[in-house]
């Protein structure tokens, strides 16, 4: 036993440099590679929340009913309950959410940029509308709910808020999540009250598009639903909000989606499901989690820059006619139109390129 214990010392002795040298002489991962392994972490984080934060939640505390640890689902409903109107007034943000690091490796993935072209005065109120839609906002979310790509240094005394589908708000924890980083419910309760009830220096992002806007959406095309979308217009009359356009150049290179022609069996189904549950079931793809040129559900790396446009002046009138109305919304489609014209050569488009409003 001695020695064959002293034979398996010798060879350990002999084995252990060997080894170490196989070690080092693997490639450490570089700084770049690191960098990108956060950045899609960041990323996928991200999708994740979005598509199942809210969901799993819910079928946690449903679960959770029927074990010994139902006090945690009756707790949480309590408080749902006594919560229920708080993202109809304002939220509540946190601002080390808005300043989280995870924050810059998400930006630096695609990159976002954010591109200012006037001031606005903390003074008054304003409506940003948002264009695109894309399939998930991902320029909106960026540059209006995280503070990564410097609005509040561009834009001081400004507080922007972004809204979403009111059905978000009745998931459990995710409701919390979207709060905490400035979302707000896209009703006329909520904004009136960011626009009205909340001091000045408000911005309120809508994505004006909306759900039906996402069953559009290609690379190379850009679509905008608009032309019928006055709602916003009103409000911003009924509280002397200025208008403001933006647009996300690149938003629409995130994915690549399966489009269904207008007419055909697919699109119906997809409209009436946006109709009835305030979402539409696009069917889209992205890259996967090990390699660009796998398929899954992350976004593609595409640049997206967010331009802010120039405010529309709008007085406020309580009971706006509807002269008055498509007056405000014809100027501020032209003001987005130009907003397009001069910056799409910029930033990915080509002259030829052309901004289509239905």
């Amino acid at each position: 036993p001695r020695v064959a214990l002293a034979f398996c010392s010798s060879q350990f002795r002999a084995s252990l440099p060997a080894a170490l040298r196989t070690l080092l002489a693997v490639p450490w991962p570089s700084q770049r590679d690191v960098r990108a392994w956060l950045q899609l972490l960041a990323v996928l984080q991200w999708v994740l929340s979005f598509l199942l934060l809210g969901t799993v939640s819910l079928l946690l505390l449903v679960y959770l009913v029927f074990t010994k640890f139902w006090p945690i689902s009756a707790l949480y409903l309590a408080w749902v309950i006594f919560d229920w109107d708080t993202p109809e007034k304002g939220g509540r943000r946190l601002p080390c959410l808005r300043r989280w690091p995870v924050w810059r490796h998400f930006r630096d993935y695609f990159p976002v940029k954010l591109v200012k072209t006037h001031d606005l005065s903390p003074s008054h109120n304003y409506i940003i509308g948002s264009h695109p839609h894309g399939i998930l906002c991902v320029g909106a979310f960026c540059n209006f709910i995280t503070g990564s790509t410097g609005f509040a240094e561009m834009f001081p005394g400004i507080r922007p808020f972004l809204t979403t589908l009111a059905g978000n708000f009745r998931l459990p924890l995710f409701r919390e999540y979207l709060m905490s980083g400035g979302l707000c419910p896209v009703t006329r309760r909520a904004i009136g009250y960011l626009l009205s009830k909340n001091g000045t220096g408000n911005a309120v992002a809508i994505v004006i598009g909306g759900a039906a806007e996402s069953l559009s959406c290609r690379p190379g095309i850009t679509t905008l639903i608009l032309k019928n979308r006055k709602g916003f217009v009103r409000m911003a009359l009924q509280h002397g909000a200025y208008l403001v356009p933006s647009f996300s150049f690149g938003e629409n290179d995130l994915f690549r989606q399966v489009v269904f022609e207008e007419g055909s069996w697919m699109r119906s189904i997809q409209q009436r499901f946006q109709k009835m549950m305030g979402f539409a079931p696009c069917v889209f793809y992205g890259r996967g989690l090990t390699s660009v040129r796998s398929r899954g559900f992350l976004p593609y790396a595409r640049p997206i820059t967010t331009v802010v446009g120039e405010p529309v002046t709008v007085p406020k009138i309580e009971d706006p006619s509807h002269e008055t109305v498509d007056m405000y919304h014809e100027m501020y489609v032209r003001s987005l139109l130009k907003l397009f014209n001069e910056n799409k050569t910029k930033y990915g488009l080509s002259e030829a390129d052309e901004l289509r409003i239905v």
